[in-house]
């Protein structure tokens, strides 16, 4: 069972911060004596301690010379950094635009062989039409209130369908029936990108399932997630990407992918549940 998205973010904060008090503990310092030694207020030594904020890097170096362990800051530094690495907020991400996020997105895709898409929300972007994208990623800047590039945005997030005809990369993609019949743009949107899914799916780079609303549920719908081979999970909510790398909680997703993929009919099945979501449009 996958644990709450942002709990390995937090796990993992929580553990950076065990680290930081167990130094003050192995050098034989109350949290005053550091904080006069580090030039600060209690308060602050209090919360770095707890987890409740994240460390800078100037923050380690001067609380692992407060406790003469000077040699361990950088170690402590890569690790903060790789915490404020695995929860990102959209709007952080986004701040100049969703391009370069898309650009980041296209070299994970081509560094990676075999792509496991798990989708409750919509069509994953490596198989969306450009009018599909375009109504998609003009909400979300809508919503996030961030800058508009989206024409750019679009074109970089379609660049990444050239991975289902190039290379040796693979795609698993689980969808929920929901998301054949959600509306994203006008009628005509959701029809050319209906159709789209029907044209790719013939291609042997991809296997594409539906979850049917009749399925009889063995995991709950979740939110939409990416396993790029077995290495890293990208977990999408509404105001943040997750990253999980931590074996474990690799894990439990691919775990997860493995039951809903039970619950997926793939060929015909799956085929027929798409043109009757066209029919409605129809």
């Amino acid at each position: 069972m996958p644990v709450p998205p942002s709990s390995s973010a937090q796990a993992a904060r929580e553990a950076l911060a065990a680290r930081l008090l167990n130094l003050r503990k192995d050098a034989g310092l109350t949290g005053r004596e550091l904080s006069v030694r580090c030039g600060w207020h209690p308060a602050k030594t209090t919360r770095l301690q707890k987890g409740a904020v994240a460390p800078t890097d100037a923050d380690i170096r001067a609380w692992c010379a407060a406790c003469g362990v000077e040699r361990q800051a950088e170690d402590l530094i890569a690790t903060a950094r790789a915490v404020d690495s695995m929860y990102l907020e959209w709007r952080r991400l986004h701040r100049t635009g969703m391009r370069k996020v898309q650009e980041d997105f296209y070299a994970l895709h081509e560094h990676t062989n075999v792509c496991r898409v798990y989708s409750s929300n919509a069509v994953p972007g490596f198989i969306q039409t450009p009018a599909y994208a375009t109504a998609l990623m003009q909400s979300i800047t809508d919503f996030q209130g961030t800058p508009d590039d989206v024409a750019e945005a679009v074109a970089a997030r379609i660049a990444r369908s050239r991975f289902l005809y190039q290379g040796n990369h693979r795609f698993v993609v689980l969808l929920e029936e929901w998301v054949l019949r959600s509306r994203i743009g006008y009628p005509e949107t959701m029809i050319g990108q209906l159709r789209h899914l029907l044209t790719v799916m013939p291609l042997p780079s991809i296997a594409l399932g539906v979850i049917p609303f009749t399925a009889q549920r063995l995991v709950w719908p979740l939110e939409a997630f990416y396993l790029f081979d077995n290495r890293r999970a990208v977990i999408e909510t509404l105001t943040a990407e997750v990253n999980i790398t931590q074996p474990r909680e690799l894990a439990d997703y691919q775990r997860a992918f493995a039951q809903l993929s039970r619950m997926t009919v793939h060929g015909d099945r799956a085929r027929a549940l798409i043109e009757a979501a066209l029919d409605t449009l129809a």
